[in-house]
C-alpha cells in the first residue's frame, strides 16, 4: 500500500473518532474531504504506474 493511502486511511480513522467521541467540530469533516481526495488521487495517479 502506498503512502498516500496510508495517509488517507490514517485520515479516516482520526474522523471516525471525532464522530464518536462528538470532538473536532466541522474541522472533523474536512479530514474526510482530504481523505477522499488523497484516496482518488493516489488511485489515478497508480494507473500510470
Amino acid at each position: 500500500m502506498g503512502l498516500l493511502r496510508w495517509l488517507a486511511g490514517i485520515l479516516i480513522i482520526f474522523w471516525l473518532l471525532g464522530l464518536v467521541l462528538n470532538i473536532g467540530g466541522g474541522w472533523i469533516h474536512i479530514l474526510i474531504v482530504i481523505a477522499v481526495i488523497v484516496f482518488i488521487f493516489d488511485v489515478i495517479g497508480g494507473r500510470g504506474r
